[in-house]
């Protein structure tokens, strides 16, 4: 390719047609993940039969969490795995089934168990889900292009958080029917299954390396794989843990600025504040993360977007508030989003490219769903132990130094731009 030409130059339409099958399956990943958060707080006193502001509301709102990462985690290593071992495309289909029927279920749910079992099962579905997506979108694209179509395959989630916030406004305190728009993604399966091919990188190391499809023994047996998955899940835990301790909290800060302005519409509009504003600059921030990568090398993007985002989350949390200023928030919060979530879409750009054809998926998927799993106790303990003790935005500006913890697990790896793929 010449420095001249597009990056899409040569891209084939089947290759476009991979990157919009395995984007709607990551979109609908994204709306089953937030489809619980929307419903919550009408499900929950509904199942449990207490006004909403009874605390075992929270106490099942947390617990649900934990199943839910718990799920996701499991999920994510099983099914990336089978990725590997089967094929993309019978297993991309198999996790889109699994999160949209069992998401569907939950609408016959009547005790609150039920709920707890479901939310399991779909988050096994949406763990496994994300590394089929972004180990195929790396294999078929070729190496000129790939850092753009797998940020756009990531950055196409900002969709699914739009449109579960779209169904809590067509549902209303209905809750039961957001589950059952949940079965939509099912119609996606058939088209995965006609429309997707097996990649031949994949094929051929089928053939090379039956017995080692998928090995989490040697993934994690091998030194330099061990050493690439360990430090990827680090990278993926500093992400993870941001994204529910500090970049969520724009919707807090908004709520917080609003009620000491007096604004009696204060819930409305910080949802909208963080679903739609904040949102929208994160989803920029994502799709810019490729182009960037390409640009600057994925370590060295890495590294800007985790400073930024360091500097960023003070002047979020004090700025607006210190000019009593929402106007200023709702300016500041894209930009917040743009780098706080924007590295997100750094995992699927960078992880696939760690790992060679016949460990691509399983070392992808156990980057970012260990990620995920040691993301917990950080959410369980620091986050919330500190969001209790200070005031919400100091608690944020020091939930803010995990941006620092990425940099030095992206000392330890690889840079991998303009490289091919291991095999």
């Amino acid at each position: 390719m010449t420095s001249s030409s597009k990056w899409y130059s040569g891209v084939t339409r089947y290759q476009w047609l991979v990157l919009i099958v395995a984007s709607l399956g990551w979109v609908f990943d994204a709306f089953e993940g937030q489809l619980y958060n929307i419903t919550r707080a009408d499900m929950l006193p509904d199942l449990l039969q207490v006004k909403g502001d009874d605390p075992l509301v929270k106490l099942w709102g947390e617990r649900f969490l934990g199943i839910f990462l718990i799920g996701g985690t499991l999920g994510g290593w099983i099914f990336s795995s089978l990725a590997d071992k089967w094929g993309r495309n019978p297993v991309m289909a198999l996790t889109i089934l699994c999160y949209s029927l069992f998401s569907g279920l939950t609408y016959f749910a009547t005790e609150i168990w039920h709920v707890g079992v479901l939310r399991f099962l779909v988050a096994m579905g949406v763990g496994g889900e994300w590394a089929v997506g972004a180990a195929l979108v790396a294999e078929v694209f070729p190496k000129q292009a790939r850092e753009r179509a797998s940020g756009i395959f990531h950055a196409t989630s900002v969709m699914g958080l739009w449109l579960a916030a779209g169904a809590s406004l067509l549902v209303g305190t209905q809750w039961r029917y957001a589950y059952l728009l949940g079965v939509i993604p099912a119609l996606l399966v058939l088209w995965v299954r006609i429309s997707i091919q097996e990649p031949e990188s994949w094929k051929q190391a089928k053939r090379d390396k039956a017995e080692r499809m998928g090995s989490f023994t040697e993934l994690l047996g091998d030194p330099m794989w061990r050493r690439r998955a360990l430090l990827g899940a680090g990278l993926a835990m500093v992400g993870l843990a941001t994204f529910w301790g500090v970049v969520v909290a724009g919707q807090d800060l908004a709520a917080d600025l609003l009620k000491r302005l007096g604004d009696p519409d204060w819930a409305r509009q910080s949802k909208i504040a963080f679903g739609f504003i904040q949102t929208a600059g994160a989803g920029l921030g994502m799709l810019a993360f490729g182009p960037l990568s390409a640009r600057w090398g994925r370590r060295s993007t890495f590294t800007i977007m985790h400073l930024t985002a360091l500097v960023m989350t003070p002047v979020v949390c004090w700025l607006p508030s210190h000019f009593m200023s929402y106007g200023l928030l709702l300016c500041l919060l894209p930009i917040f989003g743009f780098f706080a979530q924007g590295i997100h879409a750094g995992y699927a750009v960078y992880f696939p490219e760690l790992f060679p054809t016949h460990l691509r998926a399983t070392g992808a998927g156990f980057c970012f769903n260990t990620g995920r799993i040691l993301a917990a106790p950080v959410l369980i303990w620091l986050s919330a132990s500190m969001k209790s003790a200070f005031d919400l935005r100091l608690a944020i500006t020091y939930l803010a130094g995990l941006f620092l913890l990425g940099l030095v697990f992206l000392a330890f790896l690889p840079e991998t731009r303009g490289q091919d793929l291991p095999e």
